[in-house]
């Protein structure tokens, strides 16, 4: 089996040097800088215990990866490149979802009808061109997975063995969504991690997205496994190892890149509240906000929690006034 890895950021970065690492055959899909640095230097790998050079077979586009049989292709890009990366894709093979949120598995099976989904519990970092950081050790991360929308098979087990080799944590989920929209629920925090950065109430600011995420699940009848189950599973398996500044939508503010994936996570929630008729005023507003600064260019860390849960109370004001009248 050959990994092809369409988006070698933070998380795919990390996963393709893994596997590499682990003798596994392995083929990125990058751009700018950031290939450009990949076929100069290498892949970078740094973790805990040194950096490691990884010389992988390197693509501008899909269509110069020479398909053959036996290839998985992983998409590890963020959520508003999906459609664009599934419309460069041209070849009949089993298309795996490394990425956060719940959107891009439905996606993918509008083109392809073999679709893995893996929930993603991997803290790494993506700050230089050709440089990528596995920030737990000595397990990097959990990568549990299921063919989308449901079930396991033979090609989900070899997916999972193979993720093992590479030292991830890996188990089969033929409810592997349930898990997801967990996580969709703890990602609902990244826009405001990415505004207000690590601070005193960070957490209390967070905690209104989560609880009407829940609200909204629970209105459109979508199953999530619990917080007790996800912490169960995780358990003491993460351990971080080296210096956190902030998850993905952070990166995306520090590193000025102009979008963040929020559309996509607290947009969920967003459109669902309104499928639902459930309100949703942090998340409109967490969304709103974290777009704006990365089309500024406002570095992370330029709000507070208060003054985020300032806004928050506005738009519900403003939400009482337009219904009012």
């Amino acid at each position: 089996m050959r990994w092809i890895i369409y988006g070698a950021g933070a998380v795919g970065g990390v996963v393709a040097g893994r596997l590499a690492g682990s003798g596994q055959e392995v083929a990125v899909v990058a751009r700018g800088a950031h290939l450009a640095a990949i076929r100069r230097d290498g892949l970078i790998l740094r973790e805990l215990g040194g950096d490691s050079v990884h010389r992988l077979e390197s693509y501008g586009d899909p269509a110069e990866a020479g398909w053959r049989p036996g290839d998985v292709v992983v998409l590890a890009m963020k959520s508003m490149d999906t459609e664009d990366a599934l419309r460069r894709l041209q070849a009949d093979v089993p298309v795996v979802c490394l990425q956060n949120g719940v959107v891009n598995e439905r996606l993918a099976l509008r083109r392809f009808p073999r679709v893995y989904s893996v929930c993603v519990m991997l803290p790494a970092a993506h700050l230089a061109p050709g440089v990528v950081e596995a920030q737990c050790a000595p397990v990097p991360g959990i990568l549990d997975l299921g063919r989308y929308p449901h079930g396991v098979d033979d090609t989900a087990a070899s997916l999972s063995e193979g993720l093992r080799k590479a030292g991830f944590h890996s188990e089969l989920r033929p409810d592997v969504m349930r898990w997801k929209y967990r996580k969709l629920l703890m990602n609902l925090g990244n826009a405001v991690e990415a505004l207000c950065g690590h601070v005193d109430g960070l957490e209390d600011a967070v905690a209104p997205l989560r609880e009407e995420g829940e609200a909204v699940l629970r209105a459109a009848g979508i199953p999530f496994v619990s917080a007790a189950a996800d912490a169960e599973r995780r358990g003491d398996i993460l351990q971080l190892r080296l210096p956190r500044d902030g998850g993905s939508s952070w990166q995306s503010l520090a590193r000025g890149t102009g979008t963040v994936e929020a559309d996509y996570l607290n947009g969920e929630i967003v459109l669902l509240g309104r499928l639902h008729g459930v309100p949703t005023p942090a998340n409109e507003t967490a969304r709103r906000l974290v777009v704006e600064a990365a089309r500024r260019g406002t570095p992370p860390g330029s709000l507070t929690p208060a003054r985020f849960l300032e806004a928050v109370n506005e738009a519900v004001n403003e939400a009482v006034r337009a219904a009012a009248r």
